[in-house]
């Protein structure tokens, strides 16, 4: 009885959620249903702690989303390279936020060695930056590694997401979309930027490893 109370729930606070839009804005549900013209891309985590729109006050049709596990752009996710394809070519995004977030599962379980099946192959990749600036992570105690991880996280994100060939592409005949890491902390709900504004190749030397030759094993 327990579960269908909870999923009624849900059904009533949308009911509550329209009369208040109503009752407020009229045109409200008028105006969402005749399009969108988001700024905005978020890659973001797909931890319920941190909505998109909560943390940064938006509306409904501000940011174009998606999430996944630990926030990773992978080049052979052809889920998330559809849903940028579509945001920079079709929508016209002008900046595309990858944000990462302290307390991130994903990042935890990478730093273990633990199997827990499916997801260990997803994490890959957040354990090789582990095991590359190892020596950064070492000295630092638990709590401190796991939060420099996830800082660390999401800027290997936001290189690979500059590599794409669909952000080379809109960088080459616009110079858009503008790419940004961030990291939200729940302990504070301030979100942290972890790179500058990125735009072009030169721009995104700055968070690659080579290029600042940054030491790794």
């Amino acid at each position: 009885m327990a579960l269908i109370d909870s999923i009624n729930q849900l059904i009533r606070n949308n009911s509550d959620w329209v009369e208040r839009q109503e009752a407020t804005n009229p045109d409200f549900f008028k105006q969402l249903a005749s399009g969108q013209q988001p700024k905005f891309l978020w890659i973001g985590c797909s931890d319920s702690r941190v909505p998109p729109d909560v943390v940064t006050q938006t509306l409904p049709g501000e940011i174009f989303v998606h999430r996944n596990i630990a926030n990773l752009v992978v080049q052979t996710d052809m889920n998330l390279l559809s849903v940028l394809q579509y945001a920079v070519e079709v929508l016209k995004v002008e900046h595309v936020i990858v944000c990462g977030h302290y307390g991130c599962g994903g990042v935890k379980t990478a730093m273990g060695n633990h199997q827990y099946g499916l997801i260990d192959n997803w994490l890959r990749q957040i354990k090789d930056t582990q095991n590359y600036y190892w020596q950064q992570l070492d000295p630092l105690d638990e709590e401190e590694r796991f939060r420099r991880l996830v800082e660390l996280n999401v800027i290997e994100q936001v290189y690979n997401l500059g590599k794409t060939n669909i952000v080379q592409n809109a960088w080459a005949g616009e110079r858009r979309p503008y790419l940004h890491g961030w990291v939200f902390d729940l302990g504070t709900g301030r979100i942290k930027q972890q790179t500058s504004m990125i735009n072009d190749e030169e721009t995104l030397k700055e968070v690659c490893k080579f290029e600042q030759k940054v030491i790794g094993h």
